[in-house]
């Protein structure tokens, strides 16, 4: 049953992204930042001996979040500088573009790693049983999705986001038109 609201769940992730952007292959790009993000859980879980639980899915949740958060900022980010800077589809943009998206994105992940440092460290605590396997899934999560968006989000764009850029630029341009009238 999880699996399959999981599912749903992408499913609806992937429906607003398209809506948002109009477009599969950004949509997508966005959403490439899930798996890896869940690679860094997977190893941290099994590295802090931590098993699958409703409170690791919970972790997973949380950090697909955070993970398209991230995509979306960059994402967005090159368009507005296409569409607003007068910047041209290019590699001096996309690189431009991630180094102005990569303080806020290394902040939500700093700011969250420390927020869950004491889960992490006191894992027997009482009642931290539930939170710990939640802190350790977030925690492993974040250095991979961090490390891992901060390379492949502007790689997969630069290679597939040329064709789906030019058109939301058309797209805006034909609108700017129509308003003149």
């Amino acid at each position: 049953q999880i699996v399959g609201l999981s599912m749903v769940s992408l499913a609806f992730m992937f429906l607003v992204l398209y809506s948002r952007y109009r477009s599969v292959v950004l949509a997508g790009i966005i959403m490439a930042n899930i798996p890896l993000a869940l690679i860094g859980s997977v190893v941290a879980m099994w590295l802090s001996g931590v098993t699958l639980s409703v409170a690791t899915m919970v972790g997973f949740i949380t950090l697909a979040g955070i993970a398209t958060r991230n995509g979306i900022l960059k994402i967005s980010h090159y368009i507005n500088l296409c569409r607003f800077e007068g910047e041209t589809f290019s590699q001096a943009m996309i690189v431009r573009g991630s180094i102005e998206r990569l303080t806020p994105v290394l902040m939500t992940a700093l700011v969250a790693a420390f927020a869950l440092t004491p889960l992490l460290v006191a894992s027997d605590a009482p009642g931290k049983e539930i939170l710990h396997p939640v802190a350790v899934t977030i925690f492993g999560g974040l250095v991979t999705a961090t490390l891992l968006d901060t390379f492949l989000t502007p790689l997969l764009f630069h290679r597939f986001g040329r064709p789906a850029l030019e058109r939301l630029r058309d797209v805006q341009q034909e609108l700017k038109v129509a308003e003149a009238y």
